[in-house]
């Protein structure tokens, strides 16, 4: 399944060449590494990577496969280009096959689901050659299983605030806010004459994490007896959901649904809301559907509740995985260290406007100013809680229902508790 955070920021061009792709699940030559191994030669073989559809453009994944090719002798790379529709259940087909792909893509939510089926190859003794220390830690985190790091950190996005630049000056505000503070007051002022001083739908799950997390709290939380405990009925989840209703409170948007309905890029494109939170990408949306605002959108961090650091967000991106079953693990590898080194993670940043995966690298977003906000905010990344079983919890999402109780008018810490009951469930169920 997708991860629904998982943002899109760039139109991307159409699907690779035949030639490039191939078709379905291609297998693997007989030559190569053995099985199980990571040790050993990297030598002569086909590599069977996957790649979902819209990560990357064909040109950046034609660059890749030609510089990989001409610099390890013997390697040829067969990039197959994945669907998100049905990809859960497709990848834990292949993992429990004797025939997988050699690196697969998955998104960054998705690592504890794969590692929980034995299938995914521990990758823990390569991090200090991947210069771990120097993750986002929001994108590795995921990706790091029980003490062992199974996923390895491929791109981050994360959220940011898109604002109208006339209205921002209109309302006399010469800068963007740096706390929680002077965001509401700047939101208030911005509130008046007609204009939104922001849109927020009401059940903005991710945004809403982020001020959770900024108070301490979290969403779920792991006991030392290895069971999850939803943590929405917290003082720490109150002062975050109190935060936002405050927020929330300075638009018009509605209390009992999302961003998509409706699409808050429309909305936005109206030209009457100042600010929305949203990825960088979500200005190509906006300009899509009023031109007119090319060039009047700016971007900053969520503000924090401090000056020195930004508000916690959400982290989505995509980790790459080595399958036990890949017969060329050694190889495999290989292509994993390269799309994760800082010359393959520069020329995807500069492409795509994705964070990279090591914050030493934020520089090469340079003069791009919806990247740097992202990059920006991306220090204070987080994930959702790390269980196989998070998906259950997105599915009959009580996160959203919760906001919507507490936004017309329910009491926090009742609707809490159900929530917390209900994620405490999910959770603890047998997948």
């Amino acid at each position: 399944m997708r991860n629904p955070a998982r943002p899109r920021l760039l139109p991307v061009a159409a699907a690779l060449t035949l030639a490039l792709t191939g078709a379905g699940l291609a297998g693997c030559s007989s030559s190569g590494d053995s099985p199980g191994s990571s040790g050993g030669s990297a030598g002569p073989a086909e590599l069977t990577v996957w790649i979902m559809r819209d990560s990357v453009t064909d040109g950046y994944l034609a660059k890749f496969k030609s510089d990989f090719e001409a610099t390890h002798a013997g390697t040829t790379l067969d990039i197959q280009i994945q669907e998100w529709d049905g990809i859960g259940q497709k990848i834990t087909s292949a993992l429990a096959s004797k025939d997988a792909p050699d690196v697969i893509e998955v998104g960054n939510t998705q690592v504890a689901q794969y590692a929980a089926s034995g299938g995914v190859h521990d990758l823990s003794d390569k991090v200090t050659e991947l210069e771990g220390a120097d993750w986002i830690p929001g994108l590795a985190e995921p990706g790091k299983i029980d003490g062992k790091q199974y996923g390895i950190p491929w791109y981050a996005a994360n959220r940011v605030v898109i604002y109208h630049k006339d209205l921002f000056a209109q309302a006399g505000i010469t800068a963007p806010p740096k706390t929680r503070e002077e965001w509401i007051a700047d939101t208030e002022k911005l509130n008046a004459g007609g204009n939104d001083g922001i849109y927020l739908a009401g059940q903005t799950w991710y945004a809403l994490a982020g001020f959770v997390w900024d108070e301490g709290g979290d969403l779920a939380v792991k006991g030392s007896d290895g069971k999850w405990k939803g943590a929405l009925d917290t003082p720490q989840a109150r002062a975050g959901v109190e935060f936002y209703k405050k927020l929330q409170a300075l638009g018009k948007g509605p209390k009992d649904s999302d961003e998509a309905k409706p699409l808050q890029a429309e909305v936005f494109a109206k030209g009457k809301s100042a600010q929305v939170i949203s990825t960088p990408g979500g200005a190509n949306a906006i300009i899509k559907a009023n031109p007119a605002l090319k060039d009047k959108l700016g971007f900053f961090p969520i503000p924090g509740k401090t000056a020195d650091k930004p508000g916690a967000v959400f982290t989505g991106g995509s980790d790459l995985v080595i399958p036990e079953a890949s017969k060329h693990q050694a190889a495999a590898y290989e292509v994993v260290k390269a799309l994760a080194g800082a010359k393959w993670q520069s020329e995807m940043a500069k492409e795509m406007s994705y964070v990279p995966n090591r914050t030493s690298l934020a520089g090469v977003l340079a003069g791009n100013e919806g990247a740097v906000a992202m990059a920006a905010g991306a220090v204070s990344g987080r994930g959702t809680p790390n269980s196989p079983n998070w998906a259950a919890v997105e599915a009959n999402n009580p996160i959203k229902q919760y906001m919507t109780q507490v936004l017309t008018g329910a009491d926090p810490d009742a609707a809490g508790k159900t929530a917390s009951e209900a994620i405490t469930k999910a959770l603890n169920s047998a997948s």
